[in-house]
Protein backbone atom coordinates (compact mmCIF):
# COMPACT_ATOMS: atom_id res chain seq x y z
CA UNK A 1 0.00 0.00 0.00
CA UNK A 2 1.33 3.05 -0.96
CA UNK A 3 2.14 5.76 1.59
CA UNK A 4 -0.68 8.74 -0.01
CA UNK A 5 -3.26 5.27 1.03
CA UNK A 6 -1.96 4.69 4.13
CA UNK A 7 -2.23 8.30 5.36
CA UNK A 8 -5.50 8.75 3.91
CA UNK A 9 -7.02 5.80 6.11
CA UNK A 10 -5.30 6.60 9.46
CA UNK A 11 -6.76 10.09 9.05
CA UNK A 12 -9.74 8.25 8.00
CA UNK A 13 -9.54 6.24 11.13
CA UNK A 14 -8.93 8.41 13.89
CA UNK A 15 -12.02 10.50 13.41
CA UNK A 16 -14.88 8.74 14.09
CA UNK A 17 -13.80 8.36 17.62
CA UNK A 18 -13.15 12.03 17.58
CA UNK A 19 -16.38 12.92 16.51
CA UNK A 20 -18.41 10.81 19.51
CA UNK A 21 -15.95 11.99 21.56
CA UNK A 22 -17.13 15.24 20.79
CA UNK A 23 -20.77 15.33 20.20
CA UNK A 24 -21.92 11.95 22.11
CA UNK A 25 -19.52 11.88 24.80
CA UNK A 26 -22.48 9.98 27.16
CA UNK A 27 -23.13 7.16 24.27
CA UNK A 28 -22.42 3.86 25.88
CA UNK A 29 -20.57 2.84 22.59
CA UNK A 30 -18.21 5.64 22.45
CA UNK A 31 -17.47 5.14 26.17
CA UNK A 32 -16.45 1.24 25.04
CA UNK A 33 -14.59 2.61 22.77
CA UNK A 34 -12.44 4.80 24.19
CA UNK A 35 -11.96 2.32 26.93
CA UNK A 36 -10.90 -0.33 24.19
CA UNK A 37 -7.88 1.71 23.15
CA UNK A 38 -8.92 0.31 19.68
CA UNK A 39 -8.17 3.24 17.43
CA UNK A 40 -4.51 4.14 18.84
CA UNK A 41 -3.52 0.66 18.65
CA UNK A 42 -4.21 0.52 15.17
CA UNK A 43 -2.05 3.31 14.29
CA UNK A 44 0.14 2.25 16.88
CA UNK A 45 0.64 -0.83 14.92
CA UNK A 46 0.82 0.78 11.47
CA UNK A 47 3.69 3.18 13.33
CA UNK A 48 5.32 -0.29 14.42
CA UNK A 49 5.27 -2.04 10.76
CA UNK A 50 7.38 1.73 9.17
CA UNK A 51 9.57 1.79 12.03
CA UNK A 52 10.53 -1.95 11.80
CA UNK A 53 11.04 -2.19 8.38
CA UNK A 54 12.75 1.29 8.31
CA UNK A 55 15.00 0.37 11.92
CA UNK A 56 18.26 -0.22 9.26
CA UNK A 57 18.06 2.93 7.98
CA UNK A 58 17.34 4.87 11.08
CA UNK A 59 20.18 7.32 12.67
CA UNK A 60 19.17 7.30 16.31
CA UNK A 61 21.77 10.43 16.63
CA UNK A 62 19.32 12.04 14.33
CA UNK A 63 17.02 13.00 17.47
CA UNK A 64 19.41 14.97 18.99
CA UNK A 65 19.86 18.00 16.37
CA UNK A 66 17.39 19.93 14.74
CA UNK A 67 19.24 19.77 11.51
CA UNK A 68 18.57 15.80 12.39
CA UNK A 69 15.04 15.98 12.80
CA UNK A 70 14.48 18.01 9.35
CA UNK A 71 16.78 14.53 7.69
CA UNK A 72 14.41 12.37 9.19
CA UNK A 73 11.70 13.85 7.26
CA UNK A 74 13.17 13.53 3.91
CA UNK A 75 10.44 11.17 1.71
CA UNK A 76 7.02 10.66 2.08
CA UNK A 77 7.28 7.47 4.32
CA UNK A 78 8.97 9.38 7.21
CA UNK A 79 6.20 11.67 7.18
CA UNK A 80 3.65 9.55 7.12
CA UNK A 81 5.36 7.59 10.06
CA UNK A 82 5.68 11.32 12.03
CA UNK A 83 1.70 11.54 11.10
CA UNK A 84 0.83 8.85 12.41
CA UNK A 85 2.79 9.19 15.20
CA UNK A 86 1.01 12.44 16.04
CA UNK A 87 -2.65 10.86 15.56
CA UNK A 88 -2.17 8.24 17.68
CA UNK A 89 -0.74 10.30 20.65
CA UNK A 90 -2.64 13.01 20.30
CA UNK A 91 -5.84 10.74 20.32
CA UNK A 92 -4.56 8.86 23.27
CA UNK A 93 -4.14 12.69 25.20
CA UNK A 94 -7.50 13.24 23.64
CA UNK A 95 -9.06 9.77 24.61
CA UNK A 96 -7.93 10.82 28.52
CA UNK A 97 -9.42 14.48 28.61
CA UNK A 98 -12.74 12.77 27.30
CA UNK A 99 -12.34 10.18 30.51
CA UNK A 100 -11.39 12.62 33.01
CA UNK A 101 -14.05 15.25 31.63
CA UNK A 102 -16.84 12.44 32.18
CA UNK A 103 -15.17 11.46 35.67
CA UNK A 104 -15.68 14.85 36.65
CA UNK A 105 -19.03 15.80 35.52
CA UNK A 106 -17.63 18.63 33.30
CA UNK A 107 -19.74 20.64 30.99
CA UNK A 108 -19.54 19.04 27.39
CA UNK A 109 -19.93 22.06 25.63
CA UNK A 110 -16.42 23.41 27.62
CA UNK A 111 -14.83 20.18 26.97
CA UNK A 112 -15.76 20.06 23.06
CA UNK A 113 -13.59 22.77 22.14
CA UNK A 114 -10.58 21.51 24.58
CA UNK A 115 -11.02 18.10 22.48
CA UNK A 116 -11.25 19.57 19.05
CA UNK A 117 -8.15 21.47 19.61
CA UNK A 118 -6.90 18.46 21.16
CA UNK A 119 -7.62 16.77 17.58
CA UNK A 120 -5.87 19.57 15.84
CA UNK A 121 -2.97 20.59 17.36
CA UNK A 122 -2.92 18.15 20.42
CA UNK A 123 -0.86 20.21 23.36
CA UNK A 124 -2.74 23.48 23.05
CA UNK A 125 -5.72 20.92 23.30
CA UNK A 126 -4.45 19.29 26.62
CA UNK A 127 -3.26 22.82 28.14
CA UNK A 128 -6.48 24.37 27.35
CA UNK A 129 -8.38 21.05 28.84
CA UNK A 130 -5.93 21.14 32.11
CA UNK A 131 -6.32 25.40 32.40
CA UNK A 132 -10.58 24.55 32.56
CA UNK A 133 -10.39 21.34 34.74
CA UNK A 134 -8.40 23.60 37.55
CA UNK A 135 -10.58 26.11 37.13
CA UNK A 136 -13.81 24.22 37.46
CA UNK A 137 -15.51 22.95 40.71
CA UNK A 138 -15.09 19.58 42.02
CA UNK A 139 -17.77 17.11 41.52
CA UNK A 140 -20.09 17.09 44.10
CA UNK A 141 -20.01 13.16 46.13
Amino acid sequence: MNSETVFSIANALVMPQWLLMIFAPHWKWTQKLADSYLIPLLLAAVYACYVITSVGNLDFMSFSTLAGIKSLFANDESVLVGWVHYLCFDLVAGTWVYKDSLSRGLNRILVGPCLFLCLMMGPLGFLLYWILRKLAKPKEA
